[in-house]
């Protein structure tokens, strides 16, 4: 008898016990329940959006050339260097003119011999004078070329082009790059020697997707940023090729001038702006991505969130412009108030409290 009275008090402490934990661990569940999420919120208004065409491009100097020495000789001597910034008109670099001046002294003793024989041929027809208005026209000609002064003319001027030729002049003024001979190194005729670039303006290149060329027009302002730098340039757009390439693509370009830090071949990010009315604009951080799906939180005044479906139709570095899901049943209007902070966990009908 005193065992089973023992069992019973036994059972009848661990049922006591077993109601107090479950009565703990309610109430533990109703405080977490009850637990409110801090967010941040905005009042929902329709207003002008302005949405970004983003896209990558590389600039590439209006006025570039690679420069050559039409002769060939050995570099007797060189001015400047790789980054340095030549006028218009100054000597770059210059050959040995030994032997260009000698081809030009000798022809110029060529033509004065010639000269000589071709007063001779005319003296022998009764002329005194190499003035062509007392000389009839074909028989000029005939001596010209008879006594080989045409000849020696030719000559001169070749050996005057190839004295010129020996000189590298900056056509433009730039900054030179690709400089690779030395001084006294051997330089082949037609080689390029330099590159010679006007850096004050650039043009940069970049495509867009058929879909967003009703988006851009001539003379629209574009924002470059260097992926180097971060810096903001700003031109505009010059040129659109009216051809769709086979990838879908549209070619752009845009002219900017220079105010420092670019450098042709430089990669940048190109962002065209255009701003579109009457949109409802949320901050990127109001919209979030559930079960594969856009959504938002709509907060209600006894502090409840509800879970929204919306589409975007338009972005740019910080907002979305947005609108209902239609497909969803959703609704969205001015005058909503949007969570966009403190909604990263937030689930449906979730309680919340406005910082």
């Amino acid at each position: 008898m005193r065992y089973i009275t023992l069992a019973l008090l036994i059972c009848l402490l661990y049922a006591c016990g077993s109601k107090a934990t479950e009565s703990t661990a309610s109430a533990e569940k109703r405080q977490y329940t009850e637990q409110k999420n801090p967010v941040t919120v905005i009042v929902l208004q329709k207003g002008s959006f302005r949405k970004e065409l983003v896209n990558n491009g590389k600039l590439v100097a209006l006025r570039k050339t690679d420069l050559q020495f039409r002769v060939g000789e050995q570099l007797e001597k060189l001015s400047f260097k790789n980054g340095d910034y030549v006028k218009t008109g100054q000597v770059i670099a210059g050959l040995a003119p030994f032997k260009f001046s000698q081809q030009m002294g000798n022809a110029e003793i060529q033509l004065k011999r010639n000269r000589m024989d071709m007063q001779n041929l005319l003296i022998g027809q009764g002329y005194t004078t190499l003035d062509t208005a007392f000389i009839p026209r074909k028989i000029y000609e005939v001596a010209f070329v008879k006594s080989g002064y045409a000849e020696a003319c030719q000559n001169l001027k070749s050996a005057k082009f190839n004295f010129e030729s020996a000189q590298l002049i900056a056509p433009f003024g730039g900054v030179l790059a690709n400089i690779e001979k030395k001084q006294y190194d051997l330089v082949a005729a037609g080689a390029t020697f330099c590159t010679l670039i006007d850096d004050s303006e650039f043009e940069v290149n970049f495509r867009v997707v058929e879909s967003e060329i009703g988006d851009i027009r001539l003379n629209d302002e574009v924002q470059l940023i260097p992926f180097s730098s971060q810096k903001i340039c700003r031109g505009q757009i010059s040129e659109i090729n009216p051809v769709i390439d086979e990838n879908g693509m549209i070619l752009v370009k845009a002219q900017v001038k220079n105010p420092g830090g670019l450098i042709d071949g430089m990669n940048v990010k190109v962002i065209v702006e255009k701003d579109i009315p009457d949109q409802l604009v949320v901050p990127k951080s109001a919209v979030l991505l559930r079960d594969n799906q856009e959504v938002l939180f709509k907060y209600s005044k006894n502090g409840v969130a509800f879970w929204t479906y919306v589409q975007k139709l338009a972005e740019n570095t910080t907002s979305y412009s947005v609108i209902a899901n239609p497909d969803k049943g959703a609704t969205l209007s001015p005058g909503d108030t949007i969570i966009i902070s403190g909604n990263l966990n937030l689930a449906h009908e979730s309680q919340v409290e406005v910082k």
